[in-house]
């Protein structure tokens, strides 16, 4: 049993029974009053504004009261049994915000968005309680989405038009999706550019296939950073957006990315995925603003490469009692301290005020 098992089978606090709610996916524009009384017929109008009352109704897991509420396609609407608890931000990592968008440095082990089970923890929610706090009727959109394991850049829009603009013209627009990746072994080359045809099974597993039909063709370029047994540190840039591609083409090649016991039992140094998105650059299409978002590298990634402060302050002190013996050819470091001068020897005091 890997770790995404257990995380099924835990009761982890947080996860919502899916016998409690009631699901509904959102395919055109309307309100979330319209939207309700046309899903719930045989729910009475006063019925409706209760739950909303009661922030027993969510969208995309953020609980709404707004009876006029904009919802747009790809939402979710999720009605509950129980109240739907509001959440504080704490410590939200935005790095870029404008009339736009909204961008993040997400933490790992943070959802993207909502699953069937997870509804409040995820950065979306963050986000929109972030936003709804300077304006109740404002709300944002996903644009594109980060597993819940890999950290770093992640871009909301602010307005449905920007998503749809960013979502629809994504392949385009964007100039570079760049990630620093931890992995198990040495590479066979410093750089190198992989392309593989990449499908889904009924798992939701993605792996490699040689059906050219089937799969989609995915292209991951990476180059060595640095290597220290038994881990090399790549810099790895994509240029096609498949779900776990970066982590499937690399374990397909018997180099797991470290802590991803979905595609394979790599160890697990840093107690989490060896993956985090450090650079975005896209155009918006709509006004032709370039953004670059650029994250640094998780310090918990640097120690398994790179010598710590400490570590060289330690080396550099080590260097100075190692230094050439003095004149008299005993090593500075080896003389006792405290003793007194040789008999027959006047002690040596260093002279102040010229000559005496």
């Amino acid at each position: 049993m890997n770790k995404n098992d257990k995380k099924k089978q835990s009761p982890n606090k947080g996860l919502v029974d899916p016998k409690a709610i009631k699901e509904f996916a959102v395919y055109k524009e309307t309100t979330l009053m319209e939207f309700l009384m046309f899903k719930m017929p045989d729910a009475p109008r006063k019925t409706i504004k209760s739950l909303l009352s009661h922030h027993q109704v969510a969208v995309g897991g953020v609980p709404v009261s707004q009876f006029n509420y904009p919802l747009v396609p790809e939402d979710v609407v999720t009605v509950s049994k129980h109240r739907i608890a509001k959440h504080e931000r704490k410590d939200l990592p935005i790095i870029y915000e404008d009339e736009d968008i909204i961008a993040i440095n997400k933490p790992s082990g943070l959802l993207s968005v909502a699953t069937e089970r997870e509804k409040g923890k995820t950065a979306y929610r963050l986000i929109s309680d972030y936003v709804a706090s300077f304006n109740p009727k404002a709300r944002i959109y996903v644009v594109h989405r980060l597993d819940e394991d890999t950290s770093g850049v992640l871009v909301f829009a602010k307005k449905f038009e920007v998503r749809e603009a960013l979502q629809n013209h994504w392949q385009e627009v964007v100039e570079t999706r760049a990630y620093y990746a931890i992995v198990e072994g040495k590479m066979e080359k410093d750089e190198a550019v992989l392309q593989d045809y990449l499908m889904q099974n009924d798992l939701h597993l993605v792996f490699v296939t040689k059906n050219k039909a089937a799969g989609k063709l995915s292209t991951t370029a990476y180059k060595v950073i640095a290597y220290k047994e038994p881990y090399s540190l790549l810099d790895v840039h994509i240029s096609s957006g498949r779900k776990n591609q970066i982590r499937v083409q690399l374990g397909s090649r018997g180099h797991y990315v470290a802590g991803d016991d979905k595609y394979g039992e790599p160890s697990n140094p840093l107690g989490r995925l060896g993956l985090h998105a450090y650079q975005l650059t896209f155009t918006n299409p709509l006004s032709g603003k370039r953004y670059d978002f650029v994250t640094p590298m998780p310090e918990s990634f640097k120690p398994l490469f790179f010598k710590t402060h400490a570590q060289v302050r330690a080396e550099q002190e080590e260097k100075v009692l190692r230094r050439k013996p003095s004149a008299s050819g005993k090593h500075p470091a080896q003389k006792p301290e405290g003793q007194p001068p040789k008999p027959g020897r006047k002690p040596h005091y260093p002279r102040r005020g010229g000559k005496r």
